[in-house]
């Protein structure tokens, strides 16, 4: 929807396909089950949103939406230990229920004259040829098929999408697939968030990926309507259930019981535990086709996918939607080869975060896909001790944090003299020993009770 935004200030007429009949408020859809799992938006991915869509921001806080200072609103138990909450913030996420922030951005795009929408139609195939896709094929819930001609056609389908079918059966060959798999799975479940807890922090305890166990971790994102999406995840071996039972006492057996501990004191709104297994890390290589038609392009996760607990997934969607942007501010869509460049600047939008994931990933026992490229160890190496020296120094934080919130390439900030400097001369604070909850909060999350294990707030000064 974000991408049919785009478009419409530059084509006369956009239409736009979806499988659901969408509802007309922040409610679920039934061809987007993961939804009800927690969705982050990192600054980066926000700042693109907020170019393409001005006062969104404003829009999804007005509603509930959390905005969620960097490092100061997180207490993290990273792989390399807890994560101090400088006082200064350095980058933000936005945090809400996936309904709400789609709706938000579908009832600005939908009210614009331009842009409408075929409720329960799919798409079948494209029409026209290796050289230029002129329209598509779409097939409405009574299985009546029509041809929509186009100057443009956008896949934004997501993570079924079946555009490498679409390509090979006009003749383009040559895009090529790559998959990490770490057997991931995630379980969901909405709390109840105590009284007075509006500017609770968010809590994520992560594992460990080079210990070669299974990884497990814990979430509370806070969102809107007073609630904690909770998500519990594990690699093959130490998988979370849909047993309602077995969700807290899961929580406890991640490497700290903090989440288990908070979770203690309050209720889950339902019983139902959400559980998916769509976490493959899969990116085709739609750029490295041998020929590219123009009037064809594919966003999003039609083109990558990622590890969901990273959080990067509609960052990058954002950043290549503005890359299309930008494009269409300085070219000629028309002109030949245009498709072709667009598709290879929203290729390079997925570079960081497919790293970033999959480096990571591949390190889990029985994971399978395509093994990193040479170096990855090294850069591993560097990046755990980058995260090691951000505990306690306040300057590489600011650099880790750029990074990983898609506001900042590594080149320009991990291997910046400053931050290389820093990294050599490692922490300048000692780690923590527990998570870094104040009084309050604690006091906040238990009702008073003093049963849950913290640190006072670590901020410190080097």
């Amino acid at each position: 929807m974000l991408t049919a935004g785009v478009l419409a200030d530059y084509a006369g007429q956009v239409t736009v396909i979806d499988r659901d009949a969408l509802p007309a408020g922040p409610r679920p859809r039934k061809s987007l089950p993961q939804a009800r799992h927690a969705h982050l938006l990192w600054s980066g991915g926000a700042r693109s949103f907020e170019r393409l869509l001005p006062g969104v921001t404003e829009e999804w806080l007005a509603a509930g939406a959390r905005r969620i200072p960097l490092p100061t609103g997180m207490v993290t138990m990273s792989a390399q230990g807890w994560l101090r909450r400088w006082p200064k913030e350095m980058q933000f996420m936005i945090t809400c229920s996936r309904d709400l922030l789609d709706w938000t951005v579908r009832r600005r795009v939908t009210a614009r004259d331009n842009v409408s929408v075929l409720h329960q139609h799919e798409m079948r195939h494209l029409t026209g040829d290796a050289r230029r896709v002129t329209g598509a094929v779409v097939r409405g819930a009574d299985g009546t098929e029509q041809t929509l001609t186009a100057d443009l056609v956008v896949d934004a389908t997501g993570r079924s999408s079946q555009a490498p079918q679409w390509l090979d059966a006009l003749g383009v060959r040559g895009i090529e697939e790559a998959t990490v798999d770490s057997g991931l799975v995630y379980a969901t479940r909405v709390y109840h968030a105590p009284p007075d807890a509006s500017e609770f922090p968010l809590i994520n305890v992560q594992s460990v990926p080079s210990a070669r166990v299974p990884g497990q971790t814990a979430t509370i994102v806070p969102i809107e309507n007073d609630q904690w999406l909770v998500t519990l995840s594990g690699t093959r071996g130490g998988e979370p259930t849909r047993d309602p039972a077995a969700f807290e006492p899961f929580a406890r057996t991640v490497r700290h019981p903090v989440v288990a501990d908070v979770l203690a004191h309050t209720t889950p709104v339902t019983e139902r535990v959400t559980v998916s297994r769509s976490t493959v890390n899969r990116r085709r290589y739609f750029e490295n086709a041998h020929t590219w038609p123009d009037g064809f392009l594919a966003v999003g996760d039609s083109v990558a996918t990622y590890n969901p607990l990273y959080g990067h997934g509609m960052s990058v969607a954002a950043q290549g939607v503005e890359a299309l942007s930008d494009a269409l501010d300085s070219r000629n869509p028309h002109t030949p080869g245009f498709t072709r460049d667009v598709q290879g600047a929203i290729g390079r939008t997925t570079n960081l975060p497919w790293t970033l994931a999959t480096s990571q990933d591949i390190l889990y026992p029985e994971a399978v896909g395509h093994r990193p490229p040479k170096g990855t160890a090294l850069i591993n190496s560097y990046a755990d001790r980058l995260v090691r020296t951000a505990i306690g120094r306040a300057q590489v934080m600011e650099a880790f944090l750029a990074v990983i919130t898609l506001s900042e390439k590594p080149a320009a900030r991990w291997l910046h003299p400053d931050t290389a400097i820093g990294v050599l001369r490692g922490p300048g604070l000692p780690p923590l020993d527990g998570p870094p909850l104040t009084e309050q909060e604690i006091k906040t999350a238990t009702g008073g009770s003093p049963d849950l294990t913290a640190t006072p707030k670590a901020t410190g000064r080097e």
